[in-house]
């Protein structure tokens, strides 16, 4: 079969190559991958692996095979997934508490965004609690996780403030139901609508510094990554004059092992069967044009989410 794999050579480092064909495990369903979606991280991992090495986490198709050991979504369902990597293949052997069934209302396209970018932004808001009522703030509100962490917290009654470096994205953060939004690279704006019940920060270094300084007696900071920058220098003067803050460390793999995916999965693809979560699609193509769609994704020249067809 065949599958996205790295190498060296080409645009971004990825092309379309012969691969041996997935053998399901007894706890695995074999599925037909129709489209897939990326991620800046599946990218970045790309430009510093081994040629050969399969990128990819999300995905969406047909169950041509069920596991074997019964569980799981049965042959010819349409499903969407998760793979720690190699999710970019025609066909691929997935654990069925990975695995999710989808409404028919919703695309193949649609679900693909939904595994990383959407379990993330879930998780991270659902660290709030009830969020009727209180105060939300989203950095990186244009990225892929933040686009879905906008329409959550907007949905659960919460006052949210968006952030967008870009003055042209402003009305993007917006049309997703922030209450307001924080234009440049200084977060320290933001300070005049809080202070925060939540945090979802994706940004770190100084941004992660101003937002522990932004809560509420109580509040929780959930930092999924570090766009900016790895390293923070924490007031902890500021932190600790607050009382009771929470910082969470965000890491999927490590939530799949508290709870599977495939009910948060089958949640969000409700939520969007249901037209309650609008999907963030700004770049779609077949997957033979991997290296073009993933240079616009890498140099931000589109926000939302990035969807490759494997047959079109």
């Amino acid at each position: 079969m065949r599958a996205i794999v790295v190498d060296p050579d080409l645009r971004q480092r990825l092309g379309v190559a012969e691969v041996d064909r997935p053998e399901p495990g007894p706890h695995q369903a074999l599925v037909q991958v129709e489209a897939t979606s990326l991620n800046r991280g599946d990218l970045l991992a790309a430009q510093v692996a081994e040629a050969g090495w399969r990128p990819g986490h999300d995905l969406a198709g047909t169950v041509i095979a069920a596991a074997a050991d019964g569980t799981g979504p049965t042959a010819g369902s349409r499903v969407v997934g998760l793979l720690d990597s190699g999710a970019w293949a025609e066909q691929v052997a997935i654990a069925t508490d990975r695995l999710a069934e989808l409404p028919d209302a919703v695309s193949f396209a649609q679900a693909s965004t939904l595994p990383t970018a959407g379990l993330t932004a879930h998780r991270a808001v659902e660290r709030g609690g009830s969020l009727l009522g209180k105060r939300v703030l989203i950095t990186g509100s244009t990225g892929g996780v933040g686009l879905f962490a906008h329409q959550l917290a907007t949905s659960s009654g919460a006052f949210v403030v968006g952030t967008s470096r870009q003055p042209r994205h402003e009305t993007v953060v917006r049309d997703l139901g922030a209450d307001e939004v924080v234009v440049g690279d200084d977060l320290s704006a933001a300070r005049a609508f809080g202070p925060y019940d939540l945090i979802v920060e994706s940004l770190g270094g100084a941004a992660l510094a101003d937002a522990m300084g932004m809560l509420v007696p109580g509040g929780t900071c959930v930092s999924f990554g570090w766009s900016v920058s790895a390293h923070v220098e924490l007031d902890l003067q500021e932190f600790l004059a607050v009382g009771g803050g929470t910082l969470y460390g965000l890491r999927m793999y490590n939530e799949l092992l508290i709870r599977p995916a495939s009910e948060d999965l089958r949640l969000l693809a409700e939520l969007v069967a249901d037209r309650r979560l609008r999907i963030p699609i700004e770049a779609e193509g077949s997957w033979e044009d991997i290296g073009d769609i993933a240079h616009g994704l890498m140099n931000r020249t589109f926000t939302g989410k990035a969807v490759l067809h494997l047959h079109r």
